[in-house]
């Protein structure tokens, strides 16, 4: 085989060759850039959970309190409610029987008496401080604390679903795409040159 017919084949091989790219590139530059077409984008989140103090004045009614000054029993001992009840339980043994029965009788009745008349005035003092008690009910504020949760939701990123042909596929982005179809480059979305499909 002489050298001149293998250049002349090799030649000839290398003009198909490149007869055919530049066919494809024509052919490309025809075709246009490829895209895919967005599907769906989902926002991405996250419950926030932040814990906080709440503090609030609250009125609270106290327990009755125990007499004092102007309320309080003048008589703490009862001498009034003895010797009263002294003088008429003494009154009424005096009417009883005659002699020295009578003396004994006397006595009697002023001891039991005193011992009622105490026992009475105990009874009413009671009372009163009761009635005094109610009429006038005690309340103060006091400063209560709780811890409330407030939640709120947290964006993460996007997944954006997208399809080319029969396949589809899904990317996780920071932000949305701002279109319905992305550039495709070596069939992989370019994120950055995505379009709406009228502009």
């Amino acid at each position: 085989m002489s050298k001149s017919i293998v250049i002349g084949s090799t030649l000839a091989v290398l003009g198909l060759g490149g007869l055919a790219f530049g066919a494809w590139q024509i052919q490309d530059q025809q075709r246009g850039p490829e895209y895919a077409q967005i599907t769906n984008v989902e926002t991405l989140t996250r419950t926030v959970e932040t814990p906080r103090e709440v503090c609030e004045e609250v009125v609270v009614q106290l327990p009755p309190e125990a007499p004092t000054g102007q309320g309080a029993s003048r008589d703490p001992h009862r001498v009034v409610g003895t010797a009263a009840g002294a003088i008429v339980g003494g009154l009424l043994g005096n009417q009883v029987g005659g002699g020295s029965g009578k003396k004994i009788a006397t006595v009697a009745g002023a001891i039991g008496g005193g011992l009622a008349g105490r026992e009475v005035q105990e009874r009413v003092e009671a009372r009163q401080h009761a009635q005094a008690a109610q009429s006038q009910p005690r309340t103060t504020t006091r400063q209560e604390c709780r811890t409330v949760v407030d939640t709120r939701q947290e964006t993460e990123g996007y997944e954006v679903t997208w399809r080319h042909g029969e396949t589809v596929e899904t990317s996780r982005l920071d932000s949305p795409p701002q279109g319905d179809r992305v550039l495709l480059e070596e069939g992989q979305p370019q994120w950055n040159a995505v379009s709406s499909q009228g502009g």
